[in-house]
């Protein structure tokens, strides 16, 4: 996106002053804006339903619908936007858990505000981001989860391995039909098989365990 054409993004958080300072902070970015806000998660569908923005920011933790049940919500309707997580919890069982219903990503609040500008960026792109902190705590989600003999990557086919590959640098689908020059139909084929073959839940573990098994 360009300064003429900035991302849009819509923020779920009951913290008023939360909101504030990440409002700022986008306010500093011509690439980026703030075209919403909504301090509970009934309020945040029914925003993310009107305005559809690129990209959505949600709180975990909210009174009343929480930011997993607003997630669920959301991914019950149309929306053409990416949704990431944006939470002070780093507990597994949180990362997990949102990822597996459909998170585009996780970010930590106490991320440098120059991270979280550059996560940004990446996840309205349409690339998976989470917090660098993550990724041994999901590593070892997948090593408890299931033994690593369970996955051998010369059961993938070499397209299925070029496209786990892909996966692995955070590239959506549309990037990684471009970068093969095949449909993004035929990538979301690919994905779904080599996924169910090698056991993992979603593109976001796919990418860890490809960066912490060094497979590829």
């Amino acid at each position: 996106m360009n300064d003429m054409n900035p991302s849009t993004i819509l923020l779920i958080d009951d913290h008023p002053m939360l909101r504030n300072g990440v409002k700022q902070l986008i306010a500093l970015d011509t690439s980026l804006k703030v075209i919403g806000e909504a301090s509970n998660g009934e309020q945040g569908v029914e925003l993310a339903k009107k305005l559809d923005p690129d990209l959505i920011l949600l709180d975990l933790n909210m009174p009343g619908m929480n930011g997993l049940d607003t997630l669920d919500s959301m991914r019950q309707t149309s929306l053409s936007g990416r949704i990431v997580v944006f939470s002070v919890s780093n507990h597994e069982d949180d990362v997990v858990t949102a990822l597996k219903r459909g998170a585009d990503g996780y970010l930590l609040k106490d991320m440098e505000p120059e991270d979280l500008l550059t996560a940004l960026h990446n996840a309205a792109a349409g690339k998976m981001v989470l917090s660098e902190a993550l990724t041994p705590v999901l590593a070892a989600s997948l090593r408890e989860s299931r033994p690593s003999g369970d996955r051998d990557i010369q059961s993938l086919t070499p397209r299925e391995r070029d496209i786990i590959k892909l996966i692995a640098e955070g590239l959506p689908n549309k990037m990684i039909a471009r970068r093969l020059n095949i449909t993004e139909s035929t990538v979301k084929v690919h994905v779904k098989h080599l996924l169910k073959k090698m056991k993992l839940k979603s593109r976001v573990e796919a990418a860890v365990w490809v960066l912490q098994s060094n497979v590829l």
